[in-house]
């Protein structure tokens, strides 16, 4: 899947490069996050602020393929423990609620949906694209509410134009604000809405079907 980053309009306005942006460890790995409560999301939320704030930075990205903590967070992620889903199959960018979302490349609505809910997406929105003669959908997750009220199947958006804007906690399924990105090869069957996060035992088939959107976002640049 991968391309030149000239081929895409930067997801939030602007190219990340390290003078903008800090990549953020999610992962079990990552031992301050063991003695946060991640269930209190005014805490979680000041941890992210609190990080780009030391950095002077205006985003927060990574995650892709990680194998993340935070998801112990909400059911949503647990519904057997035999099956935890913790590996995150798309980007985040973290960011001031209210940032604006753009359209990376030209596609077509799929669907959208407000995934409701403690941990889950909020606002969702599914694009549809023809790219390198396939087709190939888009995910936008914890969106603002306000976003899905003026969509429509079908509606074109251009490369460049505004789609969305990250929500706020009490919107967006109650996470720090961020937009989770990610590419989907196969959509099937889903309508506004599609996994995020897998268990590890499903890791070859997701990570196989959702490829790394680093090249769409130009992150290679910051070596995540």
């Amino acid at each position: 899947m991968a391309t030149h980053t000239r081929d895409f309009f930067p997801l939030m306005g602007e190219t990340f490069n390290s003078e903008n942006s800090l990549v953020l460890d999610m992962s079990v790995g990552n031992k301050a996050l063991h003695r946060l409560d991640l269930r209190d999301t005014q805490a979680f939320s000041y941890f992210i602020s609190d990080l780009l704030a030391q950095g002077r930075k205006k985003y927060g990205v990574g995650g892709y393929a990680e194998n993340r903590i935070i998801y112990q967070r909400s059911e949503v992620f647990a519904h057997q423990l035999s099956n935890f889903r913790n590996i995150h199959l798309g980007i985040d960018i973290w960011a001031a609620p209210g940032t604006a979302v753009y359209c990376p490349l030209q596609g077509k609505v799929h669907s959208f949906r407000d995934n409701s809910g403690f941990g889950n997406y909020g606002p969702t929105i599914i694009l549809e694209h023809r790219w390198q003669e396939k087709r190939v959908f888009s995910l936008y997750g914890h969106l603002s509410i306000k976003d899905l009220n003026r969509l429509k199947p079908g509606q074109t958006f251009l490369s460049g134009e505004k789609i969305g804007h990250l929500g706020h906690a009490g919107e967006n399924g109650n996470w720090p604000p961020h937009v989770h990105f990610q590419i989907i090869r196969d959509l099937g069957n889903w309508v506004g809405d599609y996994p995020g996060v897998c268990a590890e035992m499903e890791t070859g088939q997701y990570l196989s079907n959702c490829p790394d959107p680093s090249d769409w976002l130009g992150l290679r640049a910051l070596r995540l």
